[in-house]
């Protein structure tokens, strides 16, 4: 775990996670965290919340995932769409057969080059190649698996690829929430921090007794609170 410091703040530890754990895990915009934190008569401004979430949120998301487990062979690659100050961009991402978002990456293209450099960052991230690869039909996929010379099965469709699909959602959210990404840089760090509070918090609720999600949400809180109290 990455050592924290929260030395030369005004305010406790606490309420700097509380606050980064409020934007990060709602639909939230800086000043519906000041306002939250006012309700509660803590009284700063949205500019504080923002410092504390781009100081601490990588530390926090860093931290975040050495505890989760480790996710299946079986990696869903899908692209969409996101607009950055008017130029239209990809956004690549790669989940696993239980919807564990992998990676992202925000590129200027829809080509192998990106898919390349995706697979080239999961690999050398997770420490293993995949058993299998579920995509939609792009080319780009199949090529990249054919220059990086994985002997994986590859399976292609899109009702097929309908995990990878559903993963994009929460990102649409934040993105009419934020009212666009400012600039590629910017939308890579945050939506690596969002990725990884969504796996920790997110829980599947269809199927399930109801003492599970309540279980689920004791291990995601406890998993916060070890990575991000500090050293």
């Amino acid at each position: 775990m990455q050592p924290i410091s929260y030395a030369r703040h005004q305010f406790p530890p606490e309420i700097i996670r509380h606050a980064v754990w409020l934007y990060l895990r709602f639909t939230l915009g800086y000043r519906d965290v000041e306002e939250l934190l006012a309700e509660r008569r803590i009284e700063t401004t949205y500019e504080s919340v923002r410092r504390w979430v781009i100081k601490f949120g990588p530390v926090f998301a860093r931290n975040l995932r050495r505890l989760r487990p480790r996710p299946t062979s079986t990696w869903h690659l899908d692209e969409m769409v996101v607009s950055i100050q008017g130029r239209r961009m990809y956004l690549w991402r790669a989940v696993d057969a239980e919807g564990e978002v992998l990676d992202l990456l925000v590129q200027p293209r829809r080509d192998k080059k990106a898919a390349v450099k995706l697979m080239r960052k999961l690999i050398r991230k997770l420490g293993f190649a995949p058993e299998e690869l579920v995509t939609d039909k792009l080319g780009s996929y199949g090529a990249a698996r054919r220059e990086l010379r994985l002997c994986c099965r590859h399976e292609q469709g899109l009702q097929k690829n309908n995990r990878a699909e559903n993963s994009h959602q929460p990102v649409r959210r934040r993105e009419r929430k934020q009212q666009g990404f400012k600039s590629p840089g910017s939308a890579q760090r945050f939506l690596s921090m969002h990725a990884t509070t969504y796996n920790t918090f997110y829980v599947q609720r269809h199927l399930i007794p109801r003492r599970t999600p309540r279980q689920f949400r004791a291990e995601a809180a406890d998993a916060w609170q070890k990575a991000t109290t500090a050293a």
